[in-house]
């Protein structure tokens, strides 16, 4: 063995990390969606949600995601920490995917050519190219997202490769020999190995898979490498606890707590069956039989599936026993929003769940600030103190949202490398200072009635009577605009700006019409004042609505994302057929009501 032969092993070990993360960066981020659904739909027995953390596991090749995603929808409220029990140990077993998919290592292809395409020394190659090929010719998101994940299984397998090599010469060394003889005769230090490297690569599946690469020297035992699996399960599973006790509610922890609990039950179960079955001489004849990648991956799965059964009847007791180890938080500290505690760092990891969270209180302070805008307009002909009060406290809770949701978008940009996820967020920052800005305005017009009130003043019949009419043309382009932000509705925001030109309009008007009464006395100095305020408001709150139209047209429009002002003022030209269409029809409809 020389220097050059560590360099290439751990050449291989980088790539074969490597290519794991690109793969299951892919496969987490293009099936986020789907698994966010999953597990907010179908987790409402164990046996189900065993299954879908089994499922979800085996496609996104990690245990450590599906749980901490677990958590994080525990600590949001949207399943519960019971719900939750089923998923966890069925990602436990869902991880032994990888070693399976690792053992084709073992593939006999001697003497038939078709099996050869399926050997690790032919996968790697195609894999690279048929990701390359996907990449560069195909300019969709979805097709990056799947040529991501081959490429990243060619680097897998291209690494394991490398690891093989280097091993075969180190087996002439007789270094593996005398490393795994040792561990054969002193298993705790087998587990402690496992566990150490399981957490410091904070993965379960890339420390079996380097195991499975070194059993190729044909050096390893069952003997030698049983601990070493259990080990590795605890090592994984602490990693996990940590990531879940990041900013966490109690239940979310309890998740993390659980996983730990149920790796430890494994780990005694393993350890007691296997050293009670070979002291009785069930094992001598696997003990010291040579075991390769395949066996690793069988064995891998063996253990964990049987302790999957073996210990499914103990959820409860999990369950109860995180309750004392993770204390609820005193009273003082009760009245969480399940909301703001959904804006949790774990999706970090899977920026669409972290932007689900996001739209989900976007969506709150837009629906707040309306309900508020409707609030204010009631107030104005029949004043409630009440009703202004409870406006005040929502907007508070409207501003408390937009710092939340602002903050939690700057730190999920250090983890989002894709552009369309560059796209989405410079979405969000720009209709949160819009949701907010709205809410903002309802307060105000409830400020002018609170003054209209303390002043022992009113509007004229009037007055209220064209307060109605463009009150009915707010609410019209605050339906298109809540439209627009909710389902992405392109055709919705079209409808806002010429709309928006009539309120335009009819502010104008009505100012005409009111300094006519201030003249001929029938409104008062003050209630003149108040009035063009209001009016004043009405219109920026036009301006926001057109505000969020445009932005989701530039959004699903690139060529537009940089000639906004150029794209308002064609419209406002007279130069765009369909605008003028619906700025005529609305124009006389509303006019018509004066």
């Amino acid at each position: 063995m020389n220097i050059f032969n560590l360099i290439t092993l751990l050449g291989g070990l980088a790539m074969f990390l490597f290519g794991m993360r690109i793969m299951g960066d892919g496969l987490k981020e293009s099936s986020s969606g789907p698994l966010k659904t999953a597990l907010e739909k179908l987790t409402n027995t164990p046996v189900k949600a065993f299954l879908l953390g089994l499922l979800m596991t085996a496609v996104i090749q990690s245990s450590t995601a599906t749980i901490v995603i677990t958590s994080g929808l525990v600590g949001a409220g949207i399943i519960s920490l019971h719900q939750s029990l089923g998923i966890i140990i069925g990602a436990n077993v869902g991880t032994t995917v990888t070693g399976q998919i690792i053992r084709l290592l073992d593939l006999d292809a001697s003497g038939t050519s078709f099996l050869q395409f399926f050997r690790p020394s032919t996968l790697a190659p195609l894999a690279l190219i048929a990701g390359i090929i996907i990449i560069m010719s195909m300019k969709s998101e979805n097709s990056g997202k799947v040529g991501q994940i081959i490429i990243g299984f060619g680097i897998l397998f291209s690494g394991l490769l490398n690891m093989t090599g280097a091993v075969s010469t180190l087996t002439e060394s007789g270094i593996i020999e005398r490393l795994f003889s040792n561990l054969g005769k002193n298993p705790v230090l087998g587990y402690l190995i496992g566990a150490g490297v399981a957490f410091v690569l904070q993965s379960s599946s890339a420390t079996i898979g380097i195991l499975q690469a070194f059993s190729t020297s044909g050096q390893l035992t069952f003997g030698a490498i049983y601990a070493v699996l259990v080990g590795i399960y605890l090592g994984d599973c602490v990693t996990t606890a940590i990531v879940c006790n990041i900013g966490a509610r109690p239940d979310a922890k309890r998740v993390g707590i659980v996983n730990i609990l149920f790796n430890l039950s494994e780990t005694v179960a393993i350890l007691t069956v296997v050293t009670v079955v070979h002291k009785m001489g069930l094992l001598d004849g696997l003990w010291s039989r040579v075991i390769h990648s395949g066996g690793i991956a069988n064995t891998n799965t063996i253990f964990n599936l049987s302790c999957a059964i073996l210990l499914f009847p103990l959820l409860n007791l999990y369950e109860k026993q995180s309750r004392r180890l993770v204390k609820d938080e005193p009273a003082a500290a009760e009245g969480h929003d399940e909301l703001l505690d959904a804006l949790s760092p774990v999706f970090f990891n899977t920026p669409a769940l972290a932007f689900g969270r996001c739209y989900d209180a976007l969506l709150v302070m837009f629906q707040t600030a309306r309900t508020n805008i409707s609030r204010s307009f009631d107030v104005l002909s029949q004043y409630d103190q009440k009703t202004v009060d409870l406006i005040l406290k929502d907007e508070d809770y409207v501003d408390t949202l937009a710092d939340r949701i602002s903050n939690y978008l700057i730190q999920l940009s250090a983890h989002l490398t894709a552009p369309y996820h560059m796209e989405i967020m410079n979405h969000y920052f720009s209709v949160v200072t819009e949701f907010e800005r709205l809410s903002d305005h309802s307060t105000n017009i409830a400020e002018i009635a609170s003054a209209l009130h303390e002043n022992q003043v009113s509007f004229s019949q009037m007055a209220l009577a064209e307060l109605n009419v463009i009150r009915e043309l707010i609410d019209n382009i605050l339906d298109h605009a809540g439209q627009t932000f909710r389902k992405r509705d392109v055709e919705a925001a079209r409808h806002i700006e010429p709309l928006e030109e009539v309120v335009d309009d009819m502010v104008n008007a009505l100012k005409e019409n009111h300094l006519e009464r201030l003249r001929t006395g029938a409104c008062s100095v003050l209630t003149g004042t108040e009035f063009m305020n209001l009016l004043t408001e009405v219109e920026r709150i036009s301006d926001i609505c057109s505000n969020i139209g445009v932005a989701t047209i530039a959004r699903a429009t690139p060529e537009l994302r940089h000639e906004v002002h150029d794209y308002i003022s064609r419209l406002h030209s007279g130069r765009n057929e369909e605008f003028n269409r619906e700025y005529q029809e609305a124009h006389d409809r509303y006019f018509g009501l004066l």
